[in-house]
């Protein structure tokens, strides 16, 4: 006997999950539902079956092709329209008038006895046979009265609670003869209950009920939808499930990665290949699909959660479905009800209500309250470039393809022709999307200087000779799975927010220049980068009677691109140093705050036991450096600008220093004490730049542990600032404890309030309006000084629903009040 798997509906109650995927492909416990219904046909020897079609059809057919995979036949029958449930089965039966066939929907979830079915279907003679089941509510069905012999009575479709006579309703499971085909017009729309069936029995014809026991769900809504996930889960429905079950109730597929500290509550599902983090929660009802990233803190209850689908670290999942390849970000929630379609973006700290529709491809802004269906707006992200760059977690927000098309976008706003120097930190991640990129620049007519992994120093000044712009690829600091794209000028300093829209709007039409044949560009790999490098800057900076002062320093590589300018740097210094961490370490391409904070207590240590002048730091890219004095003591980043701005200024005695106008004033006074001045400079690494790059500079710093060195470059370079410090200690014969003692004692106090995209202007003119007649600075944010002196500073974050609050006050409790003051006026404009 064949079988006929209508697989043609729409699903439009199942929207947004059907908006993009037709409903018989929908996963069940990872499986599409139609692959369950595909595996009881095969239980009970039906293993030739018709497939109908019509709703994104060419999906069905790709997914289960012909059928090998699960030792079946499978045949398709396409409908051009809508030709109802008889109409749709007529227009296969071509392949189904030899002999009995039974018919099945395709999205129904069951466990029916169909060879039982087909026994009494033949017992009776029956031309038609209609699978029963008794339901507690039968509205969404259609009812039907059997007499003691099965032989049905009555149909009704849909009743009202007025109408109903029974419990028993049609389960959409037909076992019929070829001569029912008599009774169905061709070409029309035609279905069985409502058209053929009365007809049928109108004429006496022998149409049977066989009420079925075990299980059947119809899949037709979000309830019913998650519904069946927990009623597989719980073994109410005999259906296979792949993978092994590790603990009561507790299914793991083939492949995934569960960290023995991520706490799982049965019954539940982790699909092939997912990986769950330590401190995860996934509790009963869950079930994960393949490739997922559950990070630490996230939690899951009664969510379905489809492949490919990243959940952020302290996000909240709770009777939710989550479509995929959708990224769920850090600390949002989705409600009990919710409904997240294929591939969106769900932003940091955002709120998706219960029973709330979000369509395919939408982005929900970081701190949004969604209280309404999402319907309509696209997804795009409003400016591709943060702090640092392109920013985002691999293989999540940065994979390949996007770097391809970033470098396609960057490569057309540069003349066809130009050069283009590539370059990386020592981590895997950044390897491949460095090889991508490449391929891009060169297949869109630019010349490649791959100076493959090297400090960021290096790369900038090696990009600020002769080429047209440059591209880093490194770990974003502090942040181990995320990495920084950072593009550079002609000059290897950061794009100008001109260039960075450019870039922007080529990318957002993805109108990408490619090469002709003839043009792909050639790639070359720079040789001796090391010592041209290490040459130029010592002949840029003052290293006049370091030699003589027999200064003894300890560096620490910390693993880092570092360690590979440092033995033709030090060398060439003529200082006694001891070189620590020097190795690179393709597993650590970044530090968080605890082990940046252990590597410089170990630094300390050998630095008191061997008698050095002080410890220098390098982070591992070699952009930033942090100090510790010649007792072992730490010297805390703010702390080391204002040591390095006094030994600058003391020798110098006059020029401008670059800072941030986050920085303590105290700056002020030091630079004044000395002769110089101070241009406050916004945030932005960039804007420190283009001061540092004016006639009259002698020094930049951002108290974060970058410090520009003019006389060399104008960028942030931990190398230069560490020979420069050399020179400057070795002339002024002070150690650092001593010079760090005469400057007075800053208190600045900092805190971050997460803030809606939606009321950041409203929070920033509340800010000035609560400033009344105090002195107010816009260089940045919103800077208000109190009249004796103390201020606080208000600065939106442009790539995070976040405000930054900074206040410095004469002591700790001065500046905590002041903090806690304006906090108080953010949080009451953001709420």
């Amino acid at each position: 006997m064949k079988a006929v798997v209508m697989a043609g509906g729409e699903g439009t109650r199942l929207r947004p999950m059907t908006a993009s995927m037709p409903k018989p492909l929908l996963p069940v416990v990872n499986k599409p539902i139609m692959e369950h219904v595909l595996k009881l046909l095969k239980r009970h020897g039906l293993t030739e079956t018709v497939v109908t079609v019509q709703f994104l059809a060419s999906l069905v057919k790709n997914y289960f092709g012909d059928g090998e995979d699960l030792g079946m036949e499978l045949t398709y029958a396409n409908e051009e329209k809508p030709l109802g449930t008889a109409g749709s089965v007529k227009n296969a039966e071509e392949a189904l008038r030899d002999d009995s066939f039974l018919v099945i929907s395709g999205d129904a979830l069951t466990d029916f006895d169909l060879t039982d079915l087909i026994r009494f279907h033949k017992e009776r003679g029956a031309m038609v046979t209609v699978c029963l089941t008794r339901v507690p509510n039968p509205l969404e069905f259609g009812i039907t009265i059997v007499d003691d012999d099965g032989k049905v009575e009555r149909f009704l479709e849909k009743p009202t609670w007025g109408q109903v006579f029974s419990d028993t309703v049609n389960t959409g499971i037909y076992v019929m003869e070829p001569e029912v085909f008599d009774y169905v017009e061709p070409d029309v729309p035609v279905d069985w209950s409502g058209d053929v069936f009365p007809q049928l029995m109108k004429e006496g014809k022998p149409i049977y009920g066989y009420i079925a026991e075990g299980y059947w769900e119809d899949v037709g809504t979000h309830e019913s939808y998650v519904k069946a996930q927990a009623d597989v889960l719980e073994g109410k429905v005999e259906a296979e499930r792949d993978g092994f079950e590790i603990s009561p109730g507790v299914w793991v597929d083939e492949g995934a990665e569960v960290h023995p500290d991520a706490v799982l509550r049965g019954p539940l599902y982790i699909g092939d290949y997912a990986k769950v983090e330590a401190g995860a929660e996934i509790r009963e009802h869950s079930v994960v699909g393949s490739n997922v990233v559950v990070k630490s803190g996230a939690f899951l209850h009664r969510a379905v959660v489809h492949n490919n689908v990243y959940i952020g670290p302290q996000s909240n999942l709770r009777g939710c479905v989550i479509g995929k390849n959708t990224d769920i970000m850090r600390a949002s929630r989705v409600d009990d009800g919710a409904v997240v379609g294929d591939e969106c973006l769900i932003g940091e700290e955002s709120i998706v209500q219960g029973n709330v529709r979000v369509y395919p491809f939408k982005t929900i802004e970081a701190g949004a309250f969604v209280n309404t269906s999402v319907i309509w707006e696209s997804r795009s992200q409003a400016h591709l470039f943060g702090a640092r760059g392109v920013s985002g977690i691999l293989n999540v927000e940065i994979t390949p393809e996007l770097a391809v098309r970033l470098a396609g976008a960057y490569a057309t706003t540069l003349k066809k022709g130009s050069t283009v120097c590539t370059a990386r930190d020592h981590s895997r991640g950044a390897r491949a999307l460095k090889r991508a990129i490449i391929s891009a620049l060169q297949a869109s007519a630019i010349d490649v200087r791959d100076l493959e992994n090297v400090p960021l120093p290096v790369a900038r000044q090696q990009t600020a000779r002769g080429s047209a712009g440059g591209i880093m690829i490194r770990t974003t600091p502090g942040v181990p799975d995320s990495v920084d794209i950072m593009f550079m000028d002609e000059r290897g300093a950061e794009l100008s927010q001109a260039a960075q829209r450019k870039l922007d709007r080529v990318y957002a039409r993805q109108e990408y220049r490619r090469a002709f044949p003839g043009e792909i560009g050639d790639l070359s790999f720079p040789s001796s980068v090391y010592d041209s490098y290490t040459g130029s800057l010592l002949r840029a900076v003052d290293t006049t009677g370091v030699t003589e002062a027999g200064l003894k320093v300890v560096v620490d590589a910390s693993n880092g691109s570092s360690g590979l300018v440092l033995p033709s740097l030090l060398g060439r210094l003529g200082v006694d140093s001891l070189t620590i961490n020097p190795g690179l370490d393709e597993s650590r391409p970044t530090e968080t705050a605890e082990s940046r904070r252990a590597g410089l207590v170990r630094l300390g240590e050998i630095v008191a036991s061997a008698r050095a002048a002080f410890g220098v730091r390098f982070d591992p890219v070699g952009e930033r450096i942090s100090l510790v004095d010649e007792h072992g003591r730490i010297v805390e980043d703010d702390r080391a600008l204002l040591v390095m701005l006094d030994l600058v200024a003391a020798e110098r005695r006059s020029g401008r220093v670059a800072l941030p106008v986050t920085t303590t004033r105290i700056a002020e006074q030091v630079a004044a004490y000395h002769g110089t001045q101070v241009e406050w400079t916004t945030t932005s690494p960039g804007d420190l730049t283009r001061v540092s790059r004016e006639d009259g500079a002698v020094f930049g710093g951002d108290g974060r542990g970058g410090f520009v060195v003019p006389e060399f470059s104008s960028v942030f370079d931990g190398a230069a600032a560490f020979v420069r410090l050399i020179g400057l200690v070795a002339r002024t014969q002070l150690t650092l404890s001593q010079i760090d003692a005469r400057i007075p004692r800053a208190h600045v106090s900092r805190r971050d309030l997460a803030t809606p995209w939606a009321v950041k202007g409203l929070v920033m003119r509340t800010v000035v309006e609560a400033a009344g007649d105090r002195s107010v600075d816009t260089t940045d944010g919103v800077r208000v000084v109190e009249s004796d002196g103390r201020w606080v500073m208000v600065l939106p974050d442009p790539a995070e629903a976040v405000t930054h609050l900074w206040a410095e006050g004469p002591d700790e409790t001065s500046a905590q009040a002041l903090l806690d003051e304006w906090a108080a006026v953010v949080d009451s404009a953001g709420h």
